[in-house]
């Protein structure tokens, strides 16, 4: 899964410090998430998006896959 987190926090002009100790984990946890190492559970990334001023479809995307025939 692709994401825009560090665009928005940028633009909130948030650290990754800072999105931590409002979404309630690690600065480790964001930087993770943000290189796409991992992908949040459905309430972190509802967390992030709204400390985020935004939608969780504005910052997370899916990526498709080519299914083989």
């Amino acid at each position: 899964m692709k994401n825009n987190i560090k665009q928005y926090r940028i633009k909130t002009n948030l650290s990754q410090n800072d999105l931590a100790l409002k979404v309630g984990v690690t600065r480790e946890t964001i930087s993770r998430v943000e290189s796409g190492r991992c992908n949040p559970s459905l309430e972190l990334a509802y967390k992030i998006a709204k400390c985020l001023n935004t939608t969780i479809e504005d910052i997370f995307h899916l990526e498709e896959k080519k299914i083989l025939q």
